[in-house]
């Protein structure tokens, strides 16, 4: 049967441990020039120091654990594999959200968030304010595993989730997420209006079309930010969207390499450092299901890089942190979406859901609340 759910469970084999350790001793470090303090690129000791961690402190049977402990699946939709986590609630109340994660995330960005949205009486919230969660891996990432032919942009992704969602017998629901998971989960309001009641975003690209007079304070920081980053941040997008397979050889091969190019985006896209051991368990996911290329292929299949975002009629809430690489501002977002919601979190970057989960709980609550 193509519906089949499959029950899923991470079992990493030993080998496969013993080969990461053995390849990150065998690392061959670059040089580094005296006082350039990061300017070309993620500093040297902060990556030996990782990878240092990595081989004899990092306990990946924890993280494996910890994902273990929570249900999870495996099903086959349009021709690719989809694992995802199927969290339900005790709640009778309880409202179905899918959840959907970003490049360079994995499931496990959503670790705080889903105990909160599935039994909020069991943390400070109410039990009428519960959701069932569905966190599916992005196709071509962890578990899910490599996809297997061109085409696998945003609005297949969103398809697939459609179906996902369909196949769990959910006739109404929302959807939340940021980065590859914003742009999925916009989408999902084309493909399947008849059942989806709205979506959450914690990041959206929205960028300006005028000289900005008139903004705040806070917006034309933003809109500072967002500059910066299209100076000084976008080279691994170039390469990614250019030459997905050039860069994979490397970080294919190379723990230390991917280790480098992921923990860069990882520390540096948010407010605070993020946890070093979920930052390892994102690396670690990567290295283990040997996705690390067509995560990147993603950049590929991006058409909405290149075009205007078609206008979105979808009732949508936006959740802006104020150290995300590109935060969005209200007034050109507007232009291209339906806001119902919009928030200036006091703090955060580009992953809410591990730099400020709390905050991102009550925001999807305070949205959802209107539409079950």
């Amino acid at each position: 049967m193509t519906d089949l759910l499959v029950p899923f469970r991470i079992d990493i084999p030993d080998s496969a441990l013993l080969d990461l350790h053995q390849r990150l001793d065998a690392t061959r470090w670059p040089d580094e020039l005296p006082g350039i303090d990061g300017a070309h690129g993620i500093p040297l000791a902060t990556v030996r120091e990782l990878a240092e961690q990595w081989r004899h402190r990092f306990d990946w049977r924890r993280a494996e654990a910890r994902l273990n402990a929570l249900p999870q699946w495996t099903t086959s939709i349009d021709g690719q594999d989809v694992h995802f986590l199927h969290v339900r609630s005790s709640s009778p109340h309880a409202f179905p959200l899918v959840l959907t994660h970003g490049w360079p995330g994995t499931v496990a960005e959503f670790l705080d968030v889903i105990g909160p949205l599935t039994e909020p009486q069991l943390h400070g919230g109410r039990a009428e304010d519960a959701f069932h969660v569905v966190v599916p891996s992005l196709p071509g990432f962890g578990f899910s595993g490599p996809t297997r032919e061109r085409g696998w942009d945003a609005t297949r992704i969103a398809r697939a989730w459609a179906t996902l969602m369909q196949r769990l017998g959910y006739t109404r629901y929302g959807a939340q997420g940021g980065d590859w998971g914003a742009l999925v989960t916009r989408e999902l309001g084309f493909v399947d209006p008849a059942h989806l009641v709205g979506v959450h975003l914690n990041n959206l690209l929205a960028p300006p079309t005028d000289d900005g007079q008139g903004l705040t304070a806070l917006e034309q920081a933003h809109l500072a930010r967002a500059a910066e980053f299209q100076r000084d941040g976008r080279a691994y997008l170039a390469v990614q969207v250019s030459r997905p397979l050039t860069l994979a050889y490397g970080l294919n091969d190379s723990p230390t390499g991917l280790l480098a190019w992921i923990g860069e985006k990882l520390l540096t896209w948010t407010d605070a450092p993020m946890d070093r051991d979920l930052l390892l368990t994102h690396v670690s996911i990567y290295w283990f299901t040997r996705t690390i290329a067509s995560s990147v292929r993603l950049y590929a299949e991006g058409g909405w890089l290149f075009g205007a975002p078609q206008v979105s009629s979808i009732p949508m809430a936006v959740a802006v942190g104020p150290r995300d690489m590109m935060p969005a501002v209200r007034r050109y977002a507007e232009q291209t979406n339906h806001i119902v919601q919009w928030t200036e979190l006091p703090r955060g970057g580009h992953f809410a859901a591990s730099e400020v989960p709390e905050l991102l709980v009550a925001d999807v609550r305070s949205f959802f609340a209107r539409y079950r």
